[in-house]
């Protein structure tokens, strides 16, 4: 046996002693030297700190290598670890130092901790000299600002605190029949966010989520290169080279902003991330809520961080070593007044905690410093004062996959809950949100987890896996009241009603809360808010509504908020759906909530003292569809327990809302946000006999511009497919909707006289489907609009057959498709026999000289057709490009939305193809025009990107 390895054999009991406690940083750093596998580390955080101690010892001890790398990764790690295990590495951590044998141990006198923060500071010591490998690494490392000397025991005290705050991830989930309230290690639990640049220039008011749906439609695969690690957010970037001082990130709640700049802390911590900062301090906006009076950074940060009251001094005189993590602006209840005229002020400067928040973020309060700040989206931080802006958009589908691996222990029900998300296209857009993967996982456990018992069993909950997200919601909510009412390990065939019933007092409390404090835009709540309408604090750890309220705890801060907005949007809607009887009442609650409109006079206890903000109407959207949900859930006796509904009072509500449903679409003037949730609230409703006597009355469809989810395609066809006739108009324009939205629209598409696809992201796939839908019989197409799609070659080869066999369409527009020479290869063929197209325009195509032969030789073949090759030939359609461009330069956000920079270089081209022939004809000028003003939005388009 070589010396290293003998070292550790005879000192391993001390070693463990001394590391047991805490091994999270050496398994860490073991796992980056490579001494430990993936799978090995992530075991071995699973295990007590003792096991996981013990086992990474005896697998240290192997061999001399893994012995060396151990020695060198305990003089990295020292710092986390007491005085002893310092004196140790200092005498045995050299390699040249442990050629002799060491037999006998060192043994050390421990020293009892003096203080509540003794633990944190035992046995520091000053003097220390690394090894000489430790010293080269160190000499790789950023440079300081500030002796470290001076601050090496403060700081390694603040990273071991941040490590024990941070390496923890609280998990709710179901398994074994029993529900589980636990921590995990972030390391095991924490997975990948889909960070991007915000290059939104408008701050959207709508619902979170809805704003969240329509970011998420607006990013693609040529996008992965802006993708940002929540650790690189402060990496250089633009032509400077220089990294930022101030980021703002925002997103949704829910999303994962908390829980990445947990990630964020606790890689610094751990040493392994962000290591040009000699000290990040993390606050809270809901902890700084507390102060009244005036403060001084200073005081803040001696009160936050005592531990590092001597070093504070050090560390502010260079303040370009440290960072602020300023987390949850929508959580302060303070003013901030962004345009007020700076004051001079210094870290001991005693404001008002707003203003000196401002000051730090407008950077007029240590400018060197650098800022990270985390919001929603409907808090206001202007972007002029963050030289780097992004948005959290939550999971892709890799990442749901993953983030359900980890929620289930059994692989197998993993894989089954998956599947069954990724293929319900109802609330497909649901799972990118890490609160809604929650949710669902823990509402799908109810039908995944019990394959292998009777079938009675299985079924004993009296309800199927969820078709709509009202039900994934529903789910969640009766599986949290069942384990906490039952205790988890009651007769599974205890009926719903009773567990419902045991559950009555408290939902109805905790709904009206919800519900009243909704109106009011209300989403934090002190202890005098909950018991004002009887939800007593204390109960909230020992019953169900552990996993519906969360308690907001920092030092002394005590607030309470739901899990998510969606959670009291639904419980809001619960409330309303158990109180609302008389149909009369449900149409006076529908006008109120979607239009605004005071309810009369009603003995209902949710429409008493309704006033709505007009503008704000678009916030209870998710709540409506929550309502109409819970509704159907009441009507079909899904709510027994809750509610006892007076006799006769259930008949005919379905009709009479389909009536409501018809007079919205007949008589109002409806905008895109609205007629959407419409169709949304009857997918919900997801009753035949009301989405039947209301979808005839939808002629025309528009939802241009609208950016429109998988969600939302289901929505569109779960109540077209109802109406018997066709539709005069479906414009979907400009509504990134793509293959799938297109593939769940399908069965709905041959009933579309005037069918508007234009810049939907879509390609050869949706050409084949939609060439399907023109062989149909039942094909009532007359207009097709499919310009701005990358249908390609192959893909309008696909058309010209289908439509050498329709006899509806009479306009076809390709503009911008992507069509080459190969693609008119049978062009003349197919479309000679042809009868019904008039109008075919092909602009902004490289269709080459043999593509320009073939379309005059149809032009002789079909002298009935008109086709539009160039854009000299037609005035009205250069008119139409010329406002097409104006539209895009108005509207930044458009550029990037559907790539418009590469649809401007295609028609930019087309003109250019098109040139030798301008100057004879009358749209010369019109043709010039078009030609230098996109050649303008592209340069500025270019120098707006090298900005940001």
């Amino acid at each position: 046996m070589n010396s290293a390895q003998q070292l550790l054999w005879s000192q391993r009991d001390f070693l463990h002693k001394w590391t047991c406690d805490h091994p999270a940083p050496l398994l860490r750093w073991l796992h980056d030297a490579e001494v430990l596998s993936s799978a090995c580390y992530l075991s071995l955080l699973e295990r007590s700190p003792s096991n996981a101690v013990a086992q990474a010892l005896e697998m240290v001890c192997a061999t001399e290598e893994s012995s060396q790398k151990f020695l060198r990764v305990l003089g990295e790690v020292q710092d986390y670890y007491c005085r002893d295990l310092q004196a140790w590495v200092e005498r045995h951590g050299r390699i040249d130092a442990v050629i002799k044998p060491v037999t006998t141990p060192v043994k050390v006198e421990e020293k009892k901790p003096k203080g509540p923060f003794a633990k944190l500071f035992k046995g520091k010591t000053k003097g220390f000299s690394f090894p000489p490998e430790v010293k080269a690494k160190e000499e790789l490392k950023p440079s300081r600002s500030v002796k470290m000397t001076n601050l090496r025991v403060p700081i390694s005290a603040h990273k071991t605190t941040l490590l024990k705050r941070t390496e923890q991830l609280k998990c709710y989930s179901e398994g074994n029949a029993e529900a589980s309230n636990s921590a995990s290690h972030i390391e095991i639990r924490y997975t990948d966010l889909f960070v991007t640049e915000d290059n939104d220039f408008i701050d959207s008011r709508q619902h979170e989520y809805f704003d969240l749906a329509s970011r998420r439609a607006r990013i693609y695969v040529h996008q992965a290169c802006q993708r940002i690690r929540p650790c690189d957010l402060l990496s250089p970037q633009g032509a400077s080279g220089r990294p930022p001082k101030r980021v703002k990130v925002k997103g949704i709640a829910g999303i994962g902003k908390t829980v990445a700049v947990q990630r964020m802390v606790y890689g610094w911590a751990i040493g392994k991330n962000m290591r040009e900062f000699t000290c990040i301090f993390d606050l809270r906006f809901r902890e700084l809520n507390l102060i009244e009076g005036p403060v001084s950074l200073l005081d803040l940060l001696l009160e936050r961080f005592r531990y590092l009251k001597e070093a504070l001094p050090d560390l502010l005189s260079s303040p370009s070593s440290l960072l602020f993590i300023l987390d949850g602006l929508d959580e302060f209840k303070f003013p901030l007044e962004w345009n007020d005229q700076d004051k001079n002020i210094d870290v001991g400067s005693k404001v008002p905690v707003s203003e000196l928040m401002v000051a730090l973020i407008k950077g007029s309060l240590l400018p060197e410093a650098s800022v990270i700040l985390t919001t929603r989206p409907s808090t206001e931080a202007p972007k002029r004062f963050f030289q780097r802006c992004c948005v959290v958009l939550g999971f892709e589908e890799a990442q749901v996959k993953e983030y359900t691996t980890k929620f289930y222990k059994d692989s197998e029900i993993a894989t089954k809950v998956y599947d069954y998300i990724v293929n319900n296209d109802t609330y497909l857009f649901f799972p990118s949100s890490p609160l809604y993967c929650y949710i669902i996982c823990t509402a799908m456990a109810e039908f995944f987890s019990y394959g292998t018992q009777d079938a009675g069993e299985a079924k004993s909950l009296e309800l199927n896996p969820p078709r709509t997200v009202s039900e994934v919601y529903f789910c969640y909510l009766f599986t949290a009241i069942k384990h906490h009412a039952l205790k988890g390990s009651a007769d599974r065939s205890t009926p719903k009603s009773e567990v419902l019933f045991l559950a009555k007092q408290q939902l109805t409390n905790l709904g009206k809360l919800a519900y009243e404090s909704l109106l009011q835009r209300k989403i934090m709540f002190d202890r005098a808010d909950l018991e004002k309408y009887s939800v007593t604090p204390a109960d909230i750890q020992s019953t169900f509504l552990c996993q519906i309220l969360r308690p907001l705890k920092e030092e002394t801060v005590e607030m309470f908020s739901f899990f998510h907005l969606t959670i009291q949007e639904h419980l809001a809607a619960l409330y309303c759906a158990i109180n609302l009887f008389s149909q009369e009442d449900i149409i006076q609650a529908l006008d109120a909530w979607c239009f605004g409109d005071h309810p009369p006079s009603s003995t209902a206890a949710p429409l008493q003292n309704v006033h709505l903000d007009m503008d704000k109407l678009e916030s209870l959207q998710m709540f409506t569809r929550f309502f109409m949900g819970m509704l159907r859930a009441r009507l079909e006796g899904q709510l027994d327990g809750l509610v006892n509904v007076p006799i006769g009072q259930k008949d005919g509500i379905p009709t009479r809302l389909g009536f409501w449903f018809q007079d919205q679409f007949r008589g109002r003037k409806l905008d895109n946000q609205t007629a959407l949730n419409l169709l949304h609230c009857l997918m919900e409703f997801h009753m035949k006999e009301t989405s039947t006597t209301a979808a005839p009355e939808i002629k025309k469809l528009y939802l241009f511009k609208m950016k429109l989810s998988v969600v939302d395609c289901a929505a569109i066809h779960y109540v077209l497919q109802f109406s018997p006739h066709k539709l005069e108009e479906l414009n979907l324009g400009y509504s990134n909707i793509g293959n799938r939205g297109l593939n769940r629209l399908r069965p709905i598409l041959h009933r579309c006289e005037s069918l508007y696809l234009r810049y939907n992201c879509l390609d050869r796939q949706a050409a084949i489907l939609e060439s399907a839908v023109l062989r149909s019989n039942a094909c009532q197409v007359k207009k097709l609009f499919m310009c701005g799609n990358n249908l390609g070659p192959e893909g309008v080869l696909e058309l010209w057959n289908a439509l050498a066999h329709n006899t509806t369409v009479e306009e076809l527009y390709l503009d911008i498709t992507g069509i080459t020479e190969r693609g008119t290869e049978n062009i003349v063929n197919c479309l000679s026999k042809n009868t019904s197209l008039k109008m075919l325009t092909i602009v902004g195509n490289d269709i080459g000289e043999g593509g320009r032969r073939r379309l005059k030789e149809l032009e002789q073949r079909r002298p009935g057709l008109r086709i539009i090759a160039n854009f000299v030939d037609d005035a009205g359609l250069l008119l139409a490009y010329l406002d097409w461009v104006e539209e895009i330069r108005v509207d930044k956000d458009q550029m990037d939305s559907v790539k418009n920079v590469d649809a401007l270089q295609s028609v930019l081209k087309g003109l250019q193809v098109a040139r030798e022939n301008v100057e004879k004809r009358e749209n010369a000028e019109k043709a010039k025009e078009l030609q230098t003003k996109i050649e303008e939005l592209l340069k500025s388009s270019v120098d707006l990107i090298g900005g940001r």
